[in-house]
C-alpha cells in the first residue's frame, strides 16, 4: 500500500509495522523546498500518532538522498522572512519522533541533507553515498542542527573540518568518523534497511522508545543525571505487558509476541 503526499513526499507501508518516507523530487535533485518540508512534517506526525508502525526509514532516490535547501527559494529571501519560516518547528515532527528512524542514504547528502539523516537514529549508507555541509560556499552555514549534530556525532575536529571547507566526505569515511552507522553495496541498500527496521519492529516499542528517549537526552546531561534517566525508564518498563512477556518467552524457549503495552 502506498500514500502519496502530493507527490513530493511518498509514504509507503512495505512491510508489517515499517513504514517507509520517500522524498520524491527527482526534478530537483530532492531539493528540500518549503511544500517538500511541510509535507514531511505531516508525515512524521501521521506515523508518530499509528500504532501500527513501529520504524520508519526515511530514503530518497538511487542517484540522491537530498540535495540540501532549495538555493533559488532562498536567494532573495531576507532575515525576518527566514525567521518567520520557523523551520525548527517544521522539523520537530522528525527531531521528536518517538519511533527509531533509520535514514537510507544513496548518492549525496548535502547540507540539508546531511541534516536530515542527522535527524534519524541510525543512518545507512551506499558506498556510492558522500555527506557534506557546503553552506560556507554560498556565504552562509548550517541552518537545521547541521553544526550542533555533527560535532557530537564526529568530534570538533571532523566537525570543522567538514564545515569550513565544505567538501564532501565518501561513505566509508563518513562511517569512519562515526557519522555512519553501516556502509552497504548501494544495491543491497534498501534490502538492509528494510531487514533492520523489520528487526526493530520486532522487538517491544515501548521498549525501543524507551531506549530513544533516554539516549537523546543523556546526551547533553551529566552522566549522573543519564543514569538516572536510564534507571527510571528500565524501572518502568517493569510494569508493561511486554516485559512480562519477553522474560516469559525467554524462559520457556520460544519467540516473544509484543503487543506494545
Amino acid at each position: 500500500m502506498s500514500e502519496s503526499l502530493q507527490k513530493e513526499v511518498l509514504v509507503e507501508f512495505p512491510a508489517d509495522a515499517v513504514a517507509v518516507v520517500r522524498l520524491n523530487r527527482p526534478e530537483a535533485t530532492n531539493a528540500l523546498s518549503l511544500p517538500l518540508q511541510a509535507q514531511l512534517s505531516q508525515a512524521f506526525t501521521d506515523l508518530a500518532a499509528d500504532t501500527r508502525v513501529r520504524c520508519i526509514i526515511l530514503t530518497g532516490g538511487e542517484q540522491v538522498f537530498a540535495a540540501g535547501g532549495d538555493i533559488k527559494g532562498l536567494l532573495n529571501a531576507d532575515p525576518i522572512e527566514i525567521l518567520q519560516r520557523h523551520t525548527e518547528l517544521v522539523w520537530a515532527p522528525i527531531q521528536h519522533c518517538p519511533k527509531p528512524v533509520i535514514a537510507a542514504v544513496c548518492g549525496y547528502a548535502f547540507g540539508g541533507g546531511a541534516e536530515l539523516a542527522m535527524h534519524c537514529d541510525i543512518i545507512l549508507a551506499g558506498e556510492g553515498a558522500s555527506f557534506a555541509l557546503p553552506e560556507i560556499r554560498i556565504g552562509i552555514m548550517p541552518g537545521i542542527g547541521g553544526t550542533q549534530r555533527l560535532v557530537r556525532a564526529v568530534g570538533k575536529f571532523n566537525a570543522m573540518r567538514l564545515l569550513l571547507t565544505g567538501r564532501p566526505v565518501s561513505a566509508k569515511d563518513a562511517q569512519a568518523m562515526g557519522l555512519v552507522s553501516l556502509v552497504v553495496p548501494d544495491a543491497e541498500l534498501m534490502q538492509e534497511a528494510l531487514k533492520m527496521a523489520g528487526q526493530i519492529a520486532d522487538m517491544p516499542p515501548l521498549a525501543a522508545m524507551q531506549i530513544k528517549e533516554v539516549v537523546l537526552a543523556g546526551v547533553d546531561a551529566s552522566l549522573e543525571t543519564a543514569l538516572m534517566l536510564e534507571r527510571k525508564a528500565n524501572q518502568l518498563l517493569f510494569a508493561t505487558r511486554d516485559q512480562k512477556e519477553g522474560m516469559s518467552a525467554f524462559v520457556e524457549k520460544r519467540k516473544p509476541k509484543f503487543e506494545g503495552r
